[in-house]
């Protein structure tokens, strides 16, 4: 895509090249082969003013664009689109989880997937027993001191995603503890072998 139309529509949002842009307000472009996007990245855009979202189609855009008139590129994966509108639709779904009044309490989001560098625990739904699927007894306990949820998503994280766990997670020395003494039956999920 050329770089006049997108300079001409930037202008347009008074959001136009990076040194004239008013504090608060940020151009982001949905780009393949950058870093992908985190949930630091959604919470620092959720805090803005104004955030514009370039989305390129096919090859993209004009270099001149990520020279001259965005902040950054955003990507949400390793795979090509053929345009910017599906990854846009994505980070604006992320961001808007982060603003108040969106989801109903904001103590759900904190304990979100990668909010806090962890992966959020496995939920069970009823009936406590489907087809010989069984929800874990100690969750159907009522005993509330013995069901820790951050117990169950320093877990989970571990056993999802071994690597992200370690060296993401903020992990307290008693979180440490935990995970390290911790004898679970959960294993990774292996959904191939499930058909």
């Amino acid at each position: 895509m050329k770089v006049e139309p997108i300079d001409r529509a930037l202008a347009s949002l008074a959001a136009g090249a990076r040194r004239g842009r008013a504090p608060g307000a940020r151009g982001a472009a949905l780009a393949a082969g950058t870093a992908r996007s985190r949930q630091e990245t959604a919470i620092a855009c959720a805090g803005l003013e104004h955030l514009v979202l370039v989305c390129g189609r096919y090859k993209g855009v004009d270099e001149r664009v990520a020279e001259h008139l965005i902040d950054e590129e955003l990507s949400i994966g390793d795979f090509v689109l053929s345009g910017g509108e599906p990854a846009a639709l994505c980070v604006v779904d992320a961001l808007a989880r982060l603003l108040p009044g969106v989801v109903g309490a904001f103590d759900s989001v904190e304990s979100d997937s990668f909010h806090s560098g962890l992966l959020d625990a496995p939920y069970y739904t009823r009936p406590a027993d489907y087809r010989g699927w069984k929800v874990p007894e100690l969750l159907l306990s009522g005993h509330h001191a013995r069901i820790e949820r951050r117990g169950a998503r320093i877990c989970c994280g571990a056993l999802r995603s071994p690597a992200r766990a370690a060296a993401t997670a903020a992990l307290s020395p008693e979180d440490r503890a935990y995970l390290a003494g911790s004898r679970t039956s959960a294993r990774p999920r292996d959904r191939g072998a499930e058909r």
